[in-house]
């Protein structure tokens, strides 16, 4: 199994408080399993020495969307293969309410979500928005139950 990087969460927005040690550790606890769904050995999970989270408004991952990918319009997680993650916390609240879902909760696979974008996984396509999403729901509770053990 590769090495784990270090993880480090930022919330660089106002509108939200996001719980960052509680994330940080459904991060710790979720990273092996995203290593492990990785495509290819050297997919950036497991060859990185870090990886930062950083929790952001619609406004700002709408400029980085358009930017970087051409979509000037906000999304739910932007990945970068150097080791940064950008969630947006007001499409999180969106979805969550959508979904029948905490804030918390979406936040969370929204970080999962990006990790396993560093092993390669992608969901352009309707099959792999599924898998991927499958993947996903399965990680996070395997943390939430790791979480709720003494």
């Amino acid at each position: 199994m590769a090495r784990l990087p270090s993880l480090h969460l930022y919330n660089h927005q106002k509108r939200h408080k996001p719980p960052l040690p509680w994330l940080k550790k459904i991060a710790r606890i979720a990273l092996p399993a995203c290593q492990h769904e990785a495509l290819s050995p050297d997919a950036p999970i497991r060859v990185l020495e870090e990886i930062e989270i950083t929790f952001v408004s619609d406004e700002e991952i709408a400029r980085v969307h358009g930017e970087f990918l051409e979509d000037p319009t906000p999304t739910d997680v932007i990945t970068f293969h150097h080791g940064e993650i950008l969630i947006s916390t007001d499409t999180a609240e969106r979805q969550a309410a959508e979904h029948g879902q905490s804030l918390d909760h979406e936040l969370a696979l929204y970080m999962i979500h990006g990790l396993l974008h560093l092993g390669g996984l992608e969901d352009h396509e309707p099959e792999e928005a599924e898998k991927m999403a499958l993947i996903q729901a399965t990680i996070l509770r395997l943390a939430l139950v790791k979480m709720a053990q003494p």
